[in-house]
């Protein structure tokens, strides 16, 4: 029986803004994981965080990926759930990519680890995905029993994108923690000036 001629890393998020912890991530489980790509996929309508706080617009995330991952070999962007449109569901996602000839990898942090069972239809994500889990040096991973799951340690990088957020909100520089061309951006659109 052959395997599958492609190996897929799949990392969704909201983007809002990519930093260099999504691109530390990407990079460590393409490479642990001997993956041939990972695919950075913007979420549309992120469901878990509607009413949360005001979302930049879809077309908007997705360009700052674009530039975030240009250049750097195996990391794409992918706009499948903009394309798709409404909610947001990594399942739907998962279904659109799987293919006989191709294995699927879900890169999460540890607190997406620990939720799976909360997904949307987590029981037919966890017979389609392996998990990747990506985490600092000693901290502890825990994924429900459902998924088979890997550990792929990454430096300890205390950045997130609430944080840049509200740096960008207070005036404060956000240079080294984004991309320059994300920054970029964030300065073009105005972005993340106001609370919300």
């Amino acid at each position: 029986m052959v395997g599958p001629t492609e190996r897929l890393g799949v990392l969704g998020g909201t983007f809002d803004p990519p930093h260099i912890g999504h691109l530390v991530a990407g990079v460590n489980a393409l490479a642990e994981l001997s993956l041939d790509r990972v695919l950075l996929v913007v979420a549309n309508r992120p469901w878990q965080k509607v009413g949360e706080r005001s979302i930049s617009p879809a077309m908007t995330r997705l360009e700052m990926v674009r530039e975030a991952v240009a250049g750097i070999d195996g990391l794409e962007a992918s706009d499948e759930e903009i394309i798709r449109g409404g909610d947001t569901y990594t399942i739907d996602t998962i279904d659109r990519l799987a293919a006989s000839d191709r294995s699927l990898t879900l890169i999460v942090g540890t607190d997406a680890a620990a939720g799976l069972d909360t997904w949307h239809r987590w029981r037919e994500l966890a017979e389609l995905v392996d998990v990747a889990v990506v985490d600092r040096p000693g901290a502890d991973a825990r994924v429900p029993s459902a998924f088979h799951a890997t550990r792929v340690e990454i430096p300890l990088l205390d950045v997130s994108s609430s944080a840049i957020r509200e740096r960008v909100r207070d005036g404060r520089p956000i240079a080294g923690l984004v991309p320059e061309p994300v920054r970029s951006v964030i300065e073009r659109e105005l972005l993340y000036l106001r609370a919300g």
